[in-house]
This record gives structure tokens, C-alpha cells and sequence, in this order.
């Protein structure tokens, strides 16, 4: 079934569970923050690729406002949540300044395999280790998820797409130890593993497309 769904559309992609920290300036999605913050709404984080609006996106949650500036701009925390399918995009939602569309919430298979979740764990760690990274890797008793680490191991924002877009357990699973697999650390780190792993936290403040 179809419903309303405000939207953020970025150049990102969010993944179920994931934080998100944004900082807000445009007028538009200042009101949807407003909304989001009185309402309880929630909104949706399509991923725009070049110049595209892919279908396939996360709705989030917002979880708080840390800090308000005196221009009106925010710093806003976010949880992702569902996925869904975008099947109507609107430049305004109805009586909004920012973008709303018509989406159908995607079934999403969670239960990973635990054997596979160890290797792709032992690989990422491993490839850390050889290019001095010093960020953490979820253990299984700590919830790892092919999520948790999408952002930080490589991908490109394609590639990073298309693991959202993975909604069995196993090719998810598949798709990232075929990856981790073809990193080679002893070469450099063209994929620019340090870079994306030593984000962590930071507030984005990102354009979002006008469309």
C-alpha cells in the first residue's frame, strides 16, 4: 500500500539503523525539520546520483535538534528506519516549500548469516589493520550488519546504492565479501578506505538538488 512521504533528497545514501547527522540551512528543509519536530513525521532520504533520483531510499526518524544558530540553520541528529520504494515524486508536497512523493515500503530480510558475518568482520578488520585505521568493527554479540560498514569500506556512491537495494540477507552478504575480497592494502589505498572510515559523527551539510 502506497502512502505520503515528505522528502530530503541527497547525494547520499542511509541504511535501516543507521545515524544520520545533518546540518540544516535551506528554508525548505527547515520546515520540514519544524514538521518533523512537531509532528513526528517522518521523511524519507532519497539518493540522488548524477543528477538522478534513484528509487529505492530510507525513511528516517528524527531523534533531536542539538543546536539551533540564529540564522534559523540546525544540526539535526537522524535514525534511518524502513525502506521503500519511490513510485511519485512531487517538487512540493502539498502546501510544503520541500519535495513529498507517493512510496511503498519494502519487505526486508535482517537475519544475516552468522559464518559469513565472521569473515566479512575478520576481512574488514584485516584490511584496517594493514592501512592503520583505527575505527572499531562491530563483533556479532555487538549487532554487526553488512550495514554497519557500508559506508566504510570502499564503495562508491553506486556501489553503496546497490547494497541498499539488496533486500536478501545473503546477497547482501555476497555482494560485500566479493568486495572485500579485491582489496588489495599492500597496493595503497586507491579506494579510499582511510578517508571514508575515519568519518565519524560529523554533522553534513549537503546541497540538496532542485529538481
Amino acid at each position: 500500500m502506497e502512502q505520503q512521504l515528505a522528502l530530503f533528497p541527497l547525494q547520499l545514501v542511509v541504511y535501516p539503523g543507521e545515524a544520520l547527522n545533518l546540518h540544516i540551512f535551506e528554508p525548505r528543509y527547515r520546515q520540514l525539520i519544524e514538521d518533523a519536530e512537531s509532528q513526528g513525521i517522518r521523511f524519507g532520504v532519497p539518493t540522488v546520483i548524477n543528477g538522478g533520483l534513484r528509487p529505492v531510499a530510507t525513511e528516517v526518524s528524527l531523534l533531536g535538534v542539538p543546536k539551533r544558530y540564529p540564522s534559523g540553520e540546525s544540526d539535526v541528529h537522524t535514525r534511518g528506519e524502513r525502506v521503500f520504494y519511490l513510485e511519485d515524486f512531487d517538487r512540493q508536497a502539498p502546501g510544503k516549500l520541500y519535495p513529498g512523493g507517493q512510496v511503498r515500503f519494502l519487505p526486508l530480510e535482517e537475519d544475516e548469516d552468522p559464518e559469513l558475518n565472521r569473515e566479512i568482520i575478520a576481512l574488514t578488520r584485516g584490511i584496517y589493520r594493514q592501512l592503520k585505521i583505527e575505527r572499531e568493527v562491530l563483533s556479532l554479540e555487538e549487532g554487526f550488519r553488512t550495514y554497519s560498514i557500508g559506508h566504510y569500506v570502499g564503495f562508491t556512491l553506486e556501489q553503496e546504492y546497490e547494497l541498499l537495494t539488496l533486500r536478501a540477507a545473503q546477497e547482501r552478504q555476497e555482494y560485500m565479501l566479493k568486495h572485500l575480497r579485491q582489496v588489495r592494502p599492500q597496493s595503497g589505498d586507491p579506494l579510499g578506505i582511510r578517508a571514508r572510515a575515519q568519518l565519524n559523527g560529523h554533522f553534513k551539510e549537503l546541497t540538496a538538488p532542485d529538481f
